[in-house]
């Protein structure tokens, strides 16, 4: 195999929600290299039509195979509701025949309906996320008998974003989102954070939830995912090469990008800036 077909795997966000999934695919398979990008100049993508989701992911995932990536994982909820199954479909054949683009939707999809007892599944997430409709045809499509509750959080994302998840007016918007969901299932067990900012909720929710309540964040069951990919699919995986080594690219002011990215990833960052779109 020539040297240059062998790259690091993409990561890809719209923001710095997608590093807590980078964090546990670090954890999970850290022989990789790993290019993570952040279109923070653009975010929030939630509150984006589909078509532009869909013109700006296009335009970070045809960066990441620039960049030498064959693999690329949309650690976005809202990139991979409204992006992801276009671009498989009528972009990849020809842009890039051999390579591969992933969501986080499905591998949460194909086990949620395991996690619950009453098969009343919740899920709460973006407006866009929830307006796509994608969890409910994803979990449907593998447990037909999980009734499905999505509920929009709208102010989750900034409040994360700015820091103020654990103020008191912060807390009572998730409080209040929590209460809402089910109000609207009485019946549901089981709750899947649909948004990679979420996990930074996570500790709140199950300090507030109902006995017998499980929350469930993404990244580890993504990672988990991941490492199944890989074992079966071999002509991937020995693309992707093995140096341990994590780069970031952020299409807003570095500074500011390292700044807040360690909140999400927990660790300290330097990003390099880059254009998308131009």
């Amino acid at each position: 195999m020539k040297l240059e077909e062998i790259g690091p795997i993409g990561v890809f966000d719209s923001g710095y929600g997608g590093l807590t999934v980078l964090k546990e695919l670090k954890k999970k398979l850290p022989e990789y290299d790993y290019l993570y990008l952040g279109d923070n100049a653009r975010t929030p993508y939630g509150t984006r039509s589909f078509e532009l989701v869909y013109e700006f992911t296009l335009q970070a995932v045809q960066e990441l195979f620039d960049q030498g990536c064959s693999l690329v994982i949309l650690a976005c909820n809202t990139s991979s509701a409204k992006a992801l199954r276009s671009i498989q479909m009528n972009d990849l054949p020809q842009l890039a025949p051999n390579k591969r683009v992933l969501g986080v939707i499905r591998p949460s999809a194909e086990i949620i309906g395991d996690l619950s007892t009453t098969k009343h599944v919740g899920v709460l997430a973006t407006p866009g996320t929830v307006k796509s409709g994608s969890y409910t045809l994803e979990l449907t499509k593998f447990f037909p008998e999980v009734r499905v509750t999505e509920h929009a959080c709208p102010m989750w994302v900034p409040l994360i974003e700015n820091n103020e998840q654990d103020s008191q007016i912060g807390r009572e918007f998730i409080k209040h989102d929590l209460e809402e969901i089910l109000k609207k299932d009485a019946k549901i067990d089981t709750i899947v954070l649909g948004c990679t900012h979420y996990p930074l909720v996570h500790s709140y929710l199950k300090s507030i939830a109902p006995d017998g309540l499980n929350i469930v964040s993404q990244g580890k069951i993504v990672a988990d995912s991941l490492s199944d990919y890989l074992q079966r699919h071999p002509e991937i995986e020995e693309k992707c090469s093995k140096k341990k080594t994590i780069q970031f690219l952020t299409t807003e002011n570095p500074a500011f990008f390292d700044e807040n990215a360690s909140l999400f990833y927990g660790e300290k960052v330097q990003a390099k800036h880059i254009s998308l779109g131009k």
